[in-house]
C-alpha cells in the first residue's frame, strides 16, 4: 500500500489508472481499423446482446452506465453512418427501440476482432493476468455491480 494512502484510495487510484490506459489502447485501435469508440464499440456491443438485438435508449443506458439522454445523444452518428435505426412507437417516445442493421452487425463483428487483437497485445507480457483472467473478470464485475 502507498505510504498514507488507505485500500479504498489505492484501490481506486489502481483501477481509474488502468481503466484509463486500457480504454486509450482500445480508442486508438477501434478508431483507427472500424472508426469508432470503446464508447460507441460497448453501446453496439450492449445492443448486439440485447434480445433480437433491440433495446431501449433507457435499457442501453443501464447497460453502459450512461443516461438515455446520453445513450440518444451517442446512437445518433451511428444512425447517421447506417449502423443502427429507431423503430419508433407511436404512443410514446421513450419507448423507441434502437436495434442494428446489417451493417452494424459487421460493425461489431470486426470491432470485436479488433478488441480481441488489441488486448492480446496488452495481455502478452502480463502472464499474472492472463493466469488470473477468470477471477479477475469476477471480481471486476462484482465492482461494477457495486
Amino acid at each position: 500500500m502507498a505510504d498514507g494512502m488507505d485500500l479504498g484510495q489505492e484501490l481506486a487510484l489502481a483501477l481509474a489508472a488502468a481503466s484509463a490506459a486500457v480504454e486509450r489502447r482500445l480508442d486508438r485501435h477501434l478508431g483507427g481499423i472500424r472508426g469508432i469508440s470503446l464508447g460507441e464499440y460497448r453501446l453496439l456491443r450492449a445492443l448486439a446482446e440485447a434480445p433480437q438485438a433491440k433495446a431501449s435508449r433507457v435499457e442501453l443506458a443501464a447497460l453502459v452506465g450512461l443516461t438515455p439522454s446520453g445513450v440518444t445523444r451517442a446512437l445518433r452518428p451511428l444512425e447517421k453512418y447506417g449502423y443502427v435505426v429507431t423503430i419508433k412507437n407511436e404512443r410514446d417516445a421513450r419507448l423507441a427501440l434502437a436495434t442494428l442493421t446489417a451493417a452494424g452487425e459487421e460493425l461489431v463483428d470486426d470491432a470485436s476482432g479488433v478488441v480481441d487483437d488489441a488486448m492480446a497485445m496488452i495481455l502478452e507480457h502480463k502472464p499474472l493476468l492472463v493466469e488470473h483472467h477468470a477471477e479477475l473478470v469476477v471480481m471486476l464485475g462484482e465492482l461494477a455491480d457495486a
